[in-house]
């Protein structure tokens, strides 16, 4: 067991390199992958599903303990990204698929990925994990009613079907994964250390089926996507800072409400793409899925280091006036 912990961990650090690796593959290798396709459901279903096999009480005892912080966090998350990905469709004028692709995304819960990122960046991680647990609870219901609102000036957009998908695939498989933990407590706690192996590998195939069936269109579109998704990201990252700070929230809460508005769960947004509207309307999600994990151990290094540096000068400041 503690060899498959280890690779576990070794492919979770590596997470980027896999899915760049792959994602090329299946970009040159087109047919070799495109098989995965039809199992992109399940997949999220097994991510979401490992998931509530993560999640305790006292996640959710967070909700009553920083009521006001989550709630800012979940209305932040379902708000400025959602808000920020119309502006970008409406303002660079993107093609109908693209514009509901990255609406969708934007329109998603945060990612588990969120988690590791605010806990690496000295974050709040215990208000990143109750955002993240609320907004993908509440995903169901707010999803398809953001996608309805934002992207219907573009594609037609069925609501009921979607809540049905994202009920199927999200909230049904942590509802499992919470029962199974309860039942069969041990011998959980005792595998868990596997599961972001298990995610990993899902996120990829996901990724690399949404490549290998859009390989022509990534071609065609790939540069302007890349570019909307890292305008996406960072100013969700940004915009979500700034919201914190203006709400006088200490320093751990700005970075763990910045990084859940940024980081999304795009597994979930390439799946309903490719689920309700088109191939193409999945690669947003699935290079948002590259970036973000791209942009956030990035983020995380940089305001880590911000911490120690500001701790050796309290340190060397403290020492001046001793002496």
């Amino acid at each position: 067991m503690k060899m498959f912990e280890r690779i576990s961990q070794f492919v979770s650090n590596t997470f980027v390199v896999w899915v760049l690796f792959f994602a090329a593959l299946a970009f040159f290798f087109p047919k070799g992958f495109s098989w995965i396709g039809d199992y992109n459901s399940i997949l999220l279903g097994i991510i979401m599903y490992g998931m509530g096999m993560t999640l305790s009480l006292d996640d959710f005892k967070e909700v009553f303990k920083q009521p006001k912080k989550v709630a800012i966090g979940v209305v932040a998350q379902f708000v400025i990204m959602p808000v920020l990905a119309f502006c970008l469709a409406v303002g660079l004028q993107l093609p109908p698929e693209v514009a509901i692709g990255v609406i969708l995304v934007g329109s998603c819960p945060g990612g588990t990925a969120s988690n590791v990122i605010t806990y690496l960046a000295k974050g709040n991680t215990a208000l990143s994990v109750a955002i993240t647990s609320l907004s993908t609870l509440l995903a169901p219901l707010v999803t398809p009613t953001l996608t309805l609102l934002f992207a219907s000036k573009w594609l037609p957009v069925s609501a009921g079907d979607m809540f049905l998908s994202v009920l199927k695939m999200v909230l049904v498989p942590i509802i499992l994964g919470l029962i199974t933990k309860v039942l069969f407590r041990r011998q959980v706690e005792k595998s868990v250390k596997i599961l972001p192996f298990v995610s990993v590998i899902c996120i990829v195939a996901i990724v690399t089926a949404v490549v290998s069936g859009n390989q022509q269109k990534i071609v065609e579109t790939g540069l302007l996507i890349l570019l909307v998704v890292i305008l996406h990201n960072s100013l969700g990252l940004l915009l979500g800072y700034m919201l914190a700070k203006m709400l006088k929230m200490d320093l751990p809460d700005r970075k763990a409400i910045s990084i859940e508005v940024g980081m999304q769960n795009s597994a979930l947004g390439a799946t309903l793409a490719a689920a309700h509207f088109s191939p193409l309307a999945a690669v947003p999600s699935a290079i948002f899925s590259v970036w973000h994990n791209i942009s956030g151990p990035l983020l995380a290094t940089w305001w880590g280091r911000q911490k120690i540096e500001h701790e050796k000068v309290d340190k060397k400041g403290y020492n001046k006036k001793q002496a």
